[in-house]
């Protein structure tokens, strides 16, 4: 067994206890009630830092929540590897659907890990991963077997749309100077089937309004007579897709890049068996654009998702109100070529249009980013696929995700470099859902593997 394998081995289950006590920490980012947590999860983060090897460690302000700095560079002459991850999670809501609660981590069995997972929310996404990255440096450290620079940025917006990492990274590219960024907010395949993420949707991310009377109303003197905005956002929500599940909004495709034959087969071959897809969700059958795969659905074609909607009387018992007004949050992933901020116009736009003049619409965007594909003949996937293959045995599948990371095209614009997306997780780890968890076979080999990238990459270089 090689020297990271002992040290990992004879020092994992306080691995597992440092992870639980930042796990401990609520940092919400999207509610400002954790503040303070969110704040003292990123001392904890320098800290942790501090402690596995790195140097310069520094807490960087931001007109948003911090930025944790820190690096290790042996000699200017080698490669340098820029580690980026976030350490703010999802609120946990809804509560009641947690087995055990959210901020007070645990390990069970689950099918999918024998082996036990870690309970808790920001397990797999991204503390669980990011952590990974600082338990390696210290495995490096360790047993001075550290191949590259390393440089680590870890962010706590990300899960409020890295509002403010663009303006720190342009602010600090000198600092940021590195050969490659690796990123592990991402999954795999399967744990007997490693796999490379490739490629990610963009974003295009609003809330709508619709307004009707200047007050709740008594339903049964006024109905019929005024519009019910949750009538009207349903009907024009529904008149966002046709009966085949294609977008309506006029130019939404036309900069949609349509993959060819050859690669739609190459993509096939990746290991998909579509009854356990559906068994794992308890859906009785797939849904979504016609002709296509479900697994190109989810990860090649663009979407339109409602994520929330609301409006007039939801508690107990009935109050019959034709409600002054409803609104909803709506996400479009995107595909390269689109651009969230055209989308995000096109949609205004046809939303406006296709409002009754019974009512007052409002279109407000939030965040959105870029879709990003790395290409699978640099040096940074290489590394990564002899990586994985010395580690689990197996090459690694390269796939694309459905989800977005819109700071990966950020890093390629501002700082020229391409980003290697080696994830740990599996789609079943429940992220940004209630008992989120993350296998300890996954931390652990996450652990053992980003060495290995390290010292590929430093070959590849």
């Amino acid at each position: 067994m090689s020297s990271q394998k002992n040290y990992i081995e004879q020092n994992k289950e306080r691995f597992v206890e440092e992870l639980f006590d930042l796990l401990r920490i609520p940092s919400i980012s999207a509610d400002s009630a954790y503040k303070n947590d969110v704040l003292k999860t990123a001392e904890a983060v320098a800290n942790s830092l501090k402690k596995a090897g790195a140097e310069a460690v520094e807490i960087c302000e931001t007109p948003g929540y911090p930025i944790v700095y820190g690096e290790r560079i042996l000699d200017p002459n080698l490669p340098t590897v820029l580690v980026y991850g976030h350490y703010d999670v999802q609120p946990p809501d809804p509560m009641e659907l947690w087995t055990t609660k959210p901020f007070d981590p645990v390990i069970r069995k689950t099918d999918k890990h024998p082996d036990g997972a870690i309970f808790a929310r920001g397990a797999c996404d991204d503390k669980g991963q990011m952590f990974m990255h600082v338990k390696a440096l210290e495995v490096m450290t360790q047993t001075n077997t550290l191949a590259c620079n390393v440089k680590f940025m870890i962010e706590g917006e990300e899960e409020v749309g890295s509002e403010n990492l663009g303006w720190f990274v342009k602010r600090n590219k000198e600092k940021l100077a590195a050969d490659v960024i690796l990123i592990s907010d991402t999954g795999m395949i399967a744990n007997d089937t490693p796999s490379i993420t490739t490629g990610l949707r963009g974003l295009s991310y609003v809330e709508v309004k619709v307004t009707g009377p200047n007050r709740d109303l008594h339903s049964g003197l006024y109905g019929g007579a005024v519009a019910n905005p949750i009538n009207v956002l349903s009907k024009m929500i529904a008149s966002l897709q046709d009966d085949n599940l294609h977008i309506t909004i006029p130019g939404f495709y036309a900069d949609v890049q349509e993959l060819s034959e050859v690669e739609r087969e190459a993509m096939a071959e990746a290991p998909f068996n579509l009854d356990h897809y559906k068994k794992a969700l308890d859906l009785s059958d797939v849904h979504g654009e016609l002709g296509y795969s479900t697994p190109e659905r989810a990860s090649i074609r663009p979407t339109l998702d409602v994520n929330g909607i609301w409006g007039g009387y939801t508690g107990e018992g009935a109050k019959t109100v034709i409600p002054s007004w409803a609104k909803a949050k709506i996400s479009m992933r995107l595909v390269p070529h689109q651009d969230p901020e055209k989308i995000t116009q096109l949609f205004k736009e046809h939303f406006e249009s296709i409002a009754p003049k019974s009512v007052k619409v409002e279109v407000t965007p939030h965040h959105g980013g870029l879709p990003y594909v790395s290409p699978t003949d640099n040096p940074g996937y290489k590394a990564a696929s002899k990586a994985m293959e010395e580690s689990f045995g197996k090459t690694p599948v390269p796939v694309r995700s459905g989800g977005s990371i819109p700071i990966v095209a950020l890093f390629e614009q501002e700082l020229g470099l391409k980003s290697i997306l080696m994830g740990f997780g599996l789609d079943s780890d429940a992220i940004h859902s209630p008992n989120e968890h993350y296998g300890l076979f996954n931390y652990y080999k996450g652990i053992e593997t980003i060495p290995l990238f390290f010292k590929h990459f430093a070959q590849e270089m």
